[in-house]
């Protein structure tokens, strides 16, 4: 015997579960988009003075993007900074909080 409308509720949460897992995967795409672009942008830098604030963005795009992963039940990480050919440089900031000025 079945209770009326229990179907109607198991369809709910099965719509409202695969929209939960369609805004993860979306947000992940694009936490992965904005990590390519700073990546690219890192790869374009023409100084050395460019390239020091370049890869703090990376750093903060990759992490970002790893958290996300995380957020989606992907653990392991290896395979995505490999993916997105992270440099060790970028990993070894991700995390890094610079000093913030005192005001004056």
């Amino acid at each position: 015997m079945r209770m009326p409308g229990s179907g109607s509720q198991k369809d709910a949460m099965n719509s409202i579960e695969a929209a939960i897992i369609a805004e993860k995967a979306a947000s992940l795409g694009h936490a992965g988009y904005l990590l390519q672009k700073a990546l690219d942008a890192l790869n374009g830098a023409s100084s050395q003075e460019e390239r020091e604030a370049l890869t703090d963005a990376a750093a903060s795009r990759a992490w970002a993007y790893l958290v996300q992963r995380e957020l989606c039940g992907l653990r392991d990480n290896r395979q995505a900074v490999a993916d997105y050919a992270i440099p060790a440089q970028v990993m070894a900031r991700i995390g890094v909080r610079k000093p913030t000025k005192p005001n004056a």
